[in-house]
């Protein structure tokens, strides 16, 4: 088969979809990827056909008033006021997405569109193109249940609120794609099609259990982990053979708008609960700390990186998360913003970590007591290390590719 893989955001966006490329390459199909071109030169180390796209939604994370916006993000309703807020910076933005995936689409010809919810614009391609869709989502906001409601919104004990939950976010992504894809449906003479499409989730069963009443056309795969051969740091790995296993402490895409006050809580914490730390700048979360104790990089593969550590804490996003787990260590989530705080509070109802902190309200003592607990919690570090050998004996990217094929 040809297969198009189209989808947004920051590397914890693309790095499973490229996995998911290779994955399909080695069942012996041709594919293409399409996002930011930024991430073209890591496609590239990994032979996987890439075509780019515009980074400009990548640079509006770095301006202030979207700083200010994402800190907020932490629950349904401010996430609606936020995008309102931003609208007017990101729509252009949306606009030229479209028109840039399309022109890459269109030269892939496939026979199937693999998608990511914020390239809403999959379905209308793959039914412009006479191609099948597949919707890949990393969360499981999308496919209706009646037993829980989108995890962004909090319970309610109201027959047949779970559902309808489903259909005000499903009517939200409409309307919002319908908006940003009008000119596309002018230039071309297509139409938005509408139904469900065949769905698989890039996230494991042992994290996010499977509901009882999903439809035949929905799926949970396990984790899309792309791993490399690349060797640790040479720097980096004296450090973690010197003394006893550190903690990461890494908010990965996450800015914020004051990485030193962030930083000086993060040492501060580090060194009241006497462990050594790596501290990893990613995009600028974090700014370099110096001391015995501690290890300042700008990113290392999580998967060679984090089962040397006694504990990871980061902001809670899904690849990150998922990194952590696999690696069966106790996690602490930071989160900052959009569905991080959800990934928290998974973690401590699997009691692999405890009970997440938001960046926004972040002190000191907060973070203290959550590492204590990770670092000393034997029971926890027990359940975390069961986690992560069920983890890893999953095969996400094969179920995921024959999930593929079978659509």
């Amino acid at each position: 088969m040809r297969v198009f893989l189209s989808t947004v955001g920051t590397r914890g966006d693309v790095e499973p979809y490229l996995a998911l490329a290779k994955g399909l390459q080695r069942a012996g199909h041709d594919v293409v990827l399409s996002s930011a071109r930024r991430f073209a030169p890591v496609a590239d180390a990994h032979g996987v056909p890439y075509a780019p796209t515009t980074d400009a939604l990548l640079e509006v994370m770095d301006l202030p008033v979207a700083r200010e916006a994402l800190e907020s993000l932490t629950n349904a309703a401010e996430a609606v006021r936020q995008s309102w807020r931003l609208i007017g910076v990101v729509g252009p933005i949306q606009k030229t997405l479209v028109d840039e995936s399309w022109a890459a689409a269109q030269a892939a010809r496939p026979d199937v569109v693999v998608y990511h919810p914020k390239a809403f614009w999959g379905p209308s391609f793959a039914a412009a193109l006479g191609a099948r869709a597949v919707f890949a989502p990393l969360q499981p906001f999308f496919v209706p249940t009646a037993e829980r409601p989108v995890p962004l919104l909090p319970t309610v004990p109201i027959p047949g609120f779970n559902r309808l939950t489903y259909r005000l976010v499903g009517r939200g992504i409409a309307a919002s794609a319908r908006r940003y894809l009008t000119d596309w449906r002018r230039a071309t003479g297509a139409e938005i099609p509408s139904g469900p499409v065949p769905t698989v989730h890039g996230f494991s069963r042992h994290v996010v259990p499977e509901p009882t009443d999903w439809p035949g056309w929905a799926a949970t795969a396990g984790y899309w982990f792309l791993d490399a051969d690349a060797p640790l740091d040479p720097a980096l790995a004296a450090f973690l053979g010197a003394g006893p296993p550190p903690v990461y402490v890494g908010f990965g895409s996450m800015t914020g708008r004051d990485a030193g006050e962030t930083t000086r809580t993060v040492v501060e914490a580090v060194r009241a609960t006497g462990v050594r730390a790596v501290l990893a700048s990613g995009w600028g979360g974090l700014a370099e700390a110096t001391g015995d104790d501690l290890f300042t990089i700008g990113g290392a593969p999580h998967h060679a990186l984090f089962p040397r550590c006694a504990a990871v804490v980061h902001h809670g996003g899904a690849g990150t998360t998922a990194a952590g787990l696999r690696a069966g260590r106790p996690t602490v989530v930071v989160a900052h913003f959009g569905d991080q705080p959800y990934w928290g509070r998974r973690v401590h109802a699997l009691g692999v970590g405890p009970a997440p902190l938001l960046k926004k309200r972040l002190t000191a003592p907060q973070l203290v007591a959550a590492i204590s607990a990770a670092t000393t919690d034997d029971a926890m570090r027990r359940r975390a290390e069961a986690l992560g050998k069920r983890l890893r004996a999953e095969d996400g990217v094969g179920v995921a590719v024959r999930a593929i094929e079978a659509a």
